[in-house]
């Protein structure tokens, strides 16, 4: 009985293969948690793959990703876990394997895309193939990125710029692929764009000076000066980030492009001569003063000035005296320059009862001939005559 206890103990040694520390191994799921996944790998006891050693993502379902049945080919940790059972690790022969391919693209420039798992404080990190790989953020674009949340869970593209698998320090850079296609878009801008022409772009930035405008390659600049006919006190009362503009290209000087909302076609001075010819009366509101006069804005473009002297019949030291900025105020249209793009303004000329200059008075003097004959038919009285040439003998 023993000897045919021995040899059945001998053929069952035969049957079960061997394994260490370290081999890769394939098995057959037996069984699926939803932290854990057993393995029949042909040895004396199962195997077992803890979530841990399966993903870098702890919260990942077990179930969702592995079914019973399925082959699954794994490393081998430790043969005896403690509990019987053989420890098993997934991720790290896929590590593994996906640090050779790593080395291959670091060594190739070869360009990666990976889902961005973690927005760090100082950048972003990536898994590709089990293996972490860390992307700063002064890396994460060509321009400044103040708020890198954006990206999480989104598909980036990079490059390697480090590699480093024993230090643990494999570093990535999507900057130089965002600078690359920035310039490539740029490149084909400028070969299509003319002064003159009307562009559409995105709000990119917005200053007390003006805005910047993303044409798809390049920045354009809108000046505040440029925003309207009219005045423009604060852009970023006009637009915000993200805006959609229309605006026509004014200049290019080199890389700079400048941009302007002032359509040629839309100035109000082509028809200004129509509505403000001398003698009209308008009403505009007070734009700004000056101590020699008023500057009243008539439509948006079109600022005529109302001079001290012509505010009031009255004196008028300083328009700020009787005046004050957005006042509606109706006038008469005195001047009109076209040339110049100068009108002048009177509200003096619609006041009623203006005083006109008055002559001195000068002493009351009768000059009466000595013999100065009476009118016929008027008959002056002896005692009146007398005191005339009394008067005049004086």
């Amino acid at each position: 009985m023993s000897e045919l206890q021995n040899e059945f103990d001998q053929l069952l040694a035969e049957s079960v293969k061997s394994i260490h520390n370290g081999e890769v191994v394939t098995g057959e799921v037996i069984d699926v948690k939803e932290d854990s996944i057993v393995l029949n790998i042909g040895y004396k006891s199962d195997g077992i793959v803890t979530r841990q050693e399966y993903s870098n993502d702890n919260s990942l379902d077990l179930r969702t990703v592995v079914n019973v049945g399925d082959k699954m080919e794994v490393k081998v940790v430790r043969v005896n876990d403690g509990d019987g059972q053989v420890a098993l690790s997934y991720r790290r022969l896929q590590a593994e394997r996906g640090s050779k391919l790593l080395e291959a693209a670091f060594e190739n420039h070869e360009v990666l895309t990976a889902k961005v798992t973690q927005v760090l404080n100082g950048g972003l990190s990536v898994v590709v193939d089990e293996t972490r790989i860390f992307i700063p953020a002064s890396l994460v674009s060509d321009t400044y990125e103040r708020d890198l949340t954006k990206y999480q869970d989104q598909e980036i593209s990079f490059v390697l710029t480090e590699f480093n698998p024993r230090k643990r320090r494999i570093i990535g850079n999507r900057k130089e692929l965002v600078a690359a296609e920035r310039a490539q878009k740029q490149k084909e801008l400028f070969e299509r764009i003319t002064v003159g022409m009307t562009v559409e772009g995105v709000v990119k930035n917005v200053t007390d000076f003006g805005a910047f405008i993303d044409l798809g390659g390049a920045d354009g600049l809108l000046h505040i000066s440029e925003i309207s006919w009219g005045r423009t006190e604060n852009p970023k009362k006009v637009f915000k980030v993200g805006q959609k503009v229309r605006a026509f290209i004014k200049d290019i000087n080199g890389s700079k492009i400048a941009l302007s909302l002032k359509f040629p076609e839309e100035n109000p001075w082509l028809t200004a001569a129509e509505k403000y010819a001398p003698g009209t009366v308008v009403t505009g509101k007070v734009a700004r003063m000056t101590d020699f006069g008023a500057f009243v804005e008539l439509e948006p473009g079109i600022d005529a000035l109302l001079h001290v002297s012509q505010i009031s019949r009255d004196h008028v030291d300083k328009p700020s005296d009787v005046l004050k900025t957005g006042q509606e105020v109706t006038a008469k249209i005195v001047d009109f320059n076209a040339a110049d793009h100068k009108i002048s303004l009177s509200i003096r000329q619609l006041q009623s009862g203006e005083p006109k200059a008055e002559k001195p008075a000068e002493e009351e003097t009768v000059a009466v001939p000595a013999q100065e004959e009476a009118p016929v038919g008027i008959e002056i009285p002896a005692e009146a005559l007398a005191a005339v040439q009394e008067a005049s003998e004086e």
